[in-house]
């Protein structure tokens, strides 16, 4: 950990936003610097020490590295504006199978089988290929957040119900577990700031009652 900040990385889509809101009003002495990455550069930014934790997108080589699944993602299909899709609220992949669908080379999807037919280009990064998208080249599937990302005027998209999902977690070394890792693994797991993990509460100073004094023993005549 750089000395005097808590580094987090999060791969294009994660929103830690609330977490990170979390970590201002609990820990105020240890400033929390996001790092916003590509998929593919989180874990590797992790191992060379340029982050002490990141959220990832599943699965990952989780050698040397504790990782905790947090939530998975919807897949949605991104389509021209006038797209036929867009008249729905929902497509199988069968659906898909007379389009030809992009799979740029940043694809965080695990796909056994691709939907449809290869498009005529691998773009380099998704962005590229929802410009494509958007020219009526093709179609692609994504997760949901980075449709959002990515979103443009002349594009929509619709989930996929039986699409390959997304799945985010957050991943530190595993022999680091500090106090303030501590911190971040209750806060995205939800716990109070008086859980009994992480670092210890501060307690506030109890007040002191003053003692009562004994009534005197009235005098035996």
């Amino acid at each position: 950990m750089t000395e005097g900040e808590f580094r987090l990385a999060y791969a294009l889509g994660v929103t830690p936003a609330k977490w990170a809101g979390v970590w201002a009003e609990r820990v105020r002495e240890v400033p929390l610097r996001l790092i916003q990455v590509p998929a593919a550069e989180a874990v590797p930014l992790l191992r060379g020490g340029g982050a002490d934790a990141a959220f990832v997108r599943l699965p990952i080589d989780r050698e040397a590295l504790h990782v905790i699944p947090l939530y998975v993602e919807a897949t949605v299909v991104v389509v021209p504006k006038e797209h036929a899709v867009a008249a729905v609220d929902e497509v199988a992949l069968a659906d898909l199978a007379d389009e030809d669908v992009f799979a740029p080379l940043d694809d965080v999807l695990d796909w056994a089988d691709r939907p449809g037919r290869p498009a005529f280009t691998r773009p380099e990064i998704t962005e590229d290929a929802i410009e494509l998208v958007a020219s009526e080249a093709g179609v692609l599937l994504l997760p949901q957040s980075l449709a959002r990302l990515h979103h443009r005027k002349d594009v929509t998209y619709r989930t996929v119900t039986d699409a390959p999902r997304s799945q985010i977690g957050l991943a530190w070394p595993a022999d680091v577990t500090t106090d303030l890792m501590e911190e971040l693994i209750g806060i995205v797991r939800g716990r109070t700031a008086n859980s009994s993990r992480g670092r210890a509460p501060q307690k506030p100073a109890l007040k002191k009652t003053p003692q009562k004094r004994a009534a005197p023993r009235p005098r035996r005549r």
